[in-house]
Parts: structure tokens; C-alpha cells; sequence
């Protein structure tokens, strides 16, 4: 027999408030497994379950709308969405860890207890980021990949801030058009997604200096789906996107690229 728990039993297992646990069976995002003749809530395991999903999103920062869609749709895989949430989740421990790591020294260095450089000031932030993950690239593609990243270095060395500002946000435009078109359930090879994977492959191409033929467009669309830091920007734009994504630029270059 599954064992069942009341409103409050849950608020005490789970952390969540008994109010929180109200809304959300008000707003149908979290319904009870039964009711009983007293008129208490009983939650089983399904249930709590659900709720751990719930929480997963909550800490990811998904608004209860989007949780609520995404928990909703027919092909919801639990299992599958468990371990987007590890991918993204042990992207973001690891960074925390280089952020930690800078903070205690910063202080062990305030209070004297020990030397640090000016370099040593920025681990962990962007630059660094940025370093370990063409050093990720490297590993995986051979040395072959550092021509293609000192080319895209040339390319941008000149842009002014403006320039660098409409390239990031074109970019974030790309991103949530591909996240609505996967939320609304369009195909990755439907007419839409192709105009938004047009404006990709031409992105793409000013970042590269050069346009991207299908397997250079296809070998992107790999390091983007095995990626852990790109898997964790995509999937916290929508949940399923990383391979959405990758999906839509293989069947684009095959089309429209040859």
C-alpha cells in the first residue's frame, strides 16, 4: 500500500508551506491523490514526486506558469527531466565551487593570512569560464578547433561595445524564439523554426568570419547538445531545448545547406 500524507505531514517532509501546497492545488499545478470525508488532502507517491519536480524548476527560476506547461505535456519524461536538471544543476555547482574558492582567498588575503595576485582576484568569473571551456572544445576536437576560435577572436577584436550588446541580444532573441516554438510544439524541420535557424546560421557566421557549410553547422549542433555549460543556458530557456535545437540545425544543414 502506498503510504499517504496529509497537507501538513507533506509541509513537514518536504519544506514547502501548507499554504504553498494549497496554491498550488488551487492553480492545478499540484493536485492531492484524494480527498477523504473529513475533507483532508492525501498526497501519495506520484505526488510527491511531482512536487520534487516542482521544486527542481522552482530552484532552476521557472515562474509556476512555465512549471505548470512543462509538467502538463504528453510527453513528459521524468526520468529524462531529472537528468537536464543534473546537467544543469552540476554546471552551476562547479562554477559555484570556482566562486568559493576566489571568495576565501580574496578573505584569507584581507585578513593576512596570505598573499594573492590581481589575476588570482577574478577566478571563476566570465574570462575564466571562457578559458575553460575552450580548453573543454580543444580536448574534444583536437587542436584542429583552435585556428576556428583564434579567427572568431580576430573577427571581434575591432567591434565597439555596441556592436558586441546587438550580437549578444540577437542572439538571445534566437533563443527564445526556438524555446516558443518548442513550447507552442513546432516540428524542428517545420517552415518556422527553419526562419529562426536562417537568422541563426547567418549569427553564427559573423561570429566565425566565415559562413558555416552542413558539417561545420552540424558539428555546432553537436557541441551544443553535449556541451554541459550550453545544455544548461538552453534548458533553463525551455526545458527539451538542447536537443530541439540540435535536432533543428541537422535537418537545416541537410536541407538547406547540403
Amino acid at each position: 500500500m502506498t503510504k499517504l500524507y496529509t497537507v501538513k505531514a507533506l509541509a513537514r517532509l518536504s519544506g514547502v508551506s501548507v499554504r504553498a501546497l494549497h496554491h498550488y492545488d488551487q492553480i492545478g499545478l499540484l493536485k492531492p491523490a484524494c480527498v477523504g470525508s473529513n475533507g483532508y488532502r492525501y498526497y501519495g507517491r506520484e505526488e510527491m514526486l511531482r512536487l520534487q519536480q516542482i521544486l527542481f524548476h522552482r530552484e532552476l527560476e521557472f515562474p509556476l506558469e512555465t512549471i505548470a506547461e512543462v509538467l502538463a505535456r504528453p510527453d513528459f519524461d521524468r526520468v529524462r527531466a531529472l537528468r537536464l536538471h543534473r546537467t544543469k544543476l552540476a554546471a552551476q555547482a562547479a562554477r559555484y565551487r570556482r566562486l568559493l574558492k576566489t571568495l576565501d582567498r580574496t578573505l584569507a588575503a584581507l585578513e593576512g593570512e596570505t598573499d594573492m595576485n590581481d589575476k588570482e582576484l577574478y577566478r571563476g568569473f566570465s574570462p575564466e569560464r571562457q578559458a575553460e571551456f575552450e580548453a573543454w572544445l580543444i580536448d574534444r576536437y583536437g587542436e584542429g578547433i583552435r585556428r576556428s576560435m583564434a579567427q572568431s577572436k580576430a573577427a571581434m577584436k575591432d567591434w565597439s561595445k555596441a556592436d558586441r550588446e546587438a550580437f549578444g541580444a540577437e542572439f538571445d532573441a534566437i533563443e527564445r524564439d526556438l524555446g516558443q516554438a518548442l513550447a507552442n510544439g513546432l516540428p524542428a524541420d517545420c517552415e518556422g523554426v527553419r526562419g529562426v535557424l536562417r537568422r541563426h546560421h547567418d549569427w553564427v557566421a559573423r561570429g566565425w568570419a566565415e559562413t558555416p557549410n552542413a558539417a561545420a553547422y552540424r558539428g555546432l549542433a553537436d557541441l551544443y547538445e553535449s556541451s554541459p555549460d550550453f545544455r544548461a543556458r538552453y534548458e533553463a530557456v525551455q526545458p527539451g531545448l538542447s536537443e530541439y535545437l540540435a535536432e533543428a540545425m541537422k535537418r537545416f544543414a541537410q536541407t538547406e545547406l547540403g
